[in-house]
């Protein structure tokens, strides 16, 4: 979960519908809800979907690269693949 947890049963979480939302957007808080004082379900901040393009960049010079052997076998490997595949049809012929 999130940063701080905090608990709500689950009317008052529908009354405050927005601010439990907003406490998890903007200050990634996550709530508890709870009916008859048993825990439900949980609102809690999305993660993370991606990384900053400068964080690309940084591990982008950090990945292992080929060498000069290893690179021209690799390009023999595609060489040989796009001879043994067949010849793209026309479906309308």
């Amino acid at each position: 979960m999130s940063k701080p947890t905090r608990t709500l049963s689950v009317t008052d979480a529908a009354r405050r519908f927005a601010d439990v939302v907003n406490r998890a957007f903007y200050r990634h808080e996550t709530t508890v809800l709870l009916k008859n004082g048993v825990p439900v379900a949980f609102v809690a901040p999305m993660a993370p979907t991606g990384i900053p393009a400068g964080e690309l960049a940084h591990r982008w010079e950090m990945l292992p690269r080929l060498t000069g052997s290893d690179a021209a076998v690799f390009a023999e490997d595609i060489a040989k693949a796009r001879a043994d595949l067949a010849p793209p049809s026309d479906p309308w012929d």
